[in-house]
């Protein structure tokens, strides 16, 4: 048993439990652990390998039903881990609470069963994870009762459905819509945005819909060399759909192309309009004023871009016209914790660490540091904010900011 007690200790029993639910891999998923974790050490001054940390990382405190369960996250669920089949598109919200031995060897299945229960309230599907043998009958009989999954983790890390959920309906929070953001095509997680102007984007429908390889005519029209990210950033911005069998267009990026036609005639007319936009640094709002109207409304349809007017706005409303990034993100955590880490914080577990506590609470002074900060939106978002003529000012490379001065004022404040 004293083997068995320390291999399967809480953060060792999450950590085999995030890869068997959330591998790598897998697509359209995302998952973050509780900030509890991301302590050195844990129970009896045991200390939690890199390894461990790396696969529990990244950190948040998100909030699902009354509590913060161990991991949340969204994916879709493989046919062992849930009683029948889920219906329609969208993947399941997951909460897990994880249980393993303590110091004295003890552990308590039925807590966790009662605390997933909890998070019913907002999740679609909730499991308990512990040990294997830590799991008894009657364990099992109330997770059934009260439709908890139960995951019995061997030492090796070999999970085994001891009960598998039927996946609920429920209602969404900001808190949870933050995961599901994430998981979603639209996502920051790890990448979005690596190009800083919107024309790149906006291009990438034009050239997919004209008749030729899109390839050559992005980089022949002058738009932009770097096809793959204008193509991952397209994607982002719901202009296009990247699928297995390839891209197709959405239907707000038909509408970009149906714009280009009455404009131009052709798609290819409006492609070359594209040239002379080559380097320019002018707002693109004032340099192509009908474009810059289309750009701004692509870019208000993504849904980070919503949030962040209107809080902006708040802002304004309470007194503070031109926010720097400190007190923008400052602000956000306290309305929107989980959202506002997320959309601004780097994934990393020491970015995450160093803003967080444990206990999920912001550490405010780490904020004047522009290495925590998650370069696709304070750049690439926040240029392309500029550029649609909805911000005062354009972004900056995290190794470049000042937090304390970057300011993320409106550009017409009401």
């Amino acid at each position: 048993m004293a083997s068995v007690t320390r291999e399967l200790t809480e953060p060792r029993v999450l950590a085999h439990t995030k890869r068997h639910l959330f591998p790598d891999d897998a697509q359209k998923s995302y998952a973050v652990v509780d900030t509890q974790f991301a302590t050195d050490r844990w129970v009896a001054g045991e200390r939690i390998t890199s390894e461990v940390k790396e696969t529990l990382a990244p950190f948040n405190h998100v909030r699902v039903g009354t509590g913060y369960p161990d991991l949340v996250g969204v994916r879709a669920l493989d046919d062992e881990l849930q009683a029948v089949e889920r219906l329609g598109d969208e993947p399941p919200l997951v909460a897990v609470e994880a249980k393993g031995y303590t110091k004295h060897g003890d552990i308590d299945v039925e807590r966790g069963i009662v605390q997933a229960y909890d998070r019913l309230h907002e999740a679609n599907a909730a499991y308990v994870a512990a040990p294997v043998r830590a799991v008894s009958r009657s364990d099992r009989t109330l997770a059934r009762e009260l439709n908890v999954g139960v995951l019995g983790v061997e030492s090796g890390g070999t999970i085994e459905p001891l009960e598998v959920p039927r996946i609920v309906g429920n209602r969404t929070t900001t808190e949870t819509n933050a995961i599901r953001f994430q998981a979603s095509a639209q996502g920051v997680a790890n990448k979005s945005f690596g190009l800083n102007h919107p024309k790149n984007y906006l291009g990438y429908p034009l050239a997919h819909y004209a008749d030729g390889s899109t390839e050559e005519l992005m980089r022949t029209n002058k738009i932009v060399r770097e096809v793959e990210s204008a193509r991952r950033g397209a994607a982002f911005l719901n202009l296009v759909d990247e699928r297995p069998n390839g891209v197709r267009l959405t239907p707000l990026g038909r509408e970009v192309v149906r714009f280009a036609l009455d404009r131009y005639g052709s798609v290819e007319t409006a492609l070359s309009e594209f040239e002379g936009w080559y380097r320019k640094s002018q707002r693109f709002y004032d340099l192509a004023p009908e474009w810059g109207l289309l750009t701004r409304r692509v870019v208000f349809a993504y849904p980070a871009t919503k949030l962040l007017v209107e809080e902006i706005q708040n802002l304004h409303d309470d007194g503070t016209p031109e926010p720097s990034l400190v007190d923008l993100v400052a602000y956000l955590h306290e309305l929107h914790p989980s959202f506002a880490i997320e959309l601004f914080i780097r994934g990393t577990d020491d970015a995450r660490i160093r803003v967080l506590t444990p206990d999920g609470e912001l550490r405010a002074s780490r904020l004047a540091d522009g290495n925590v900060y998650h370069s696709p939106t304070v750049f690439q978002l926040k240029a392309m904010l500029f550029h649609a003529g909805i911000v005062t000012e354009r972004g900056a490379e995290p190794s470049n900011l000042d937090p304390t001065a970057d300011t993320w004022a409106l550009r017409n404040r009401l």
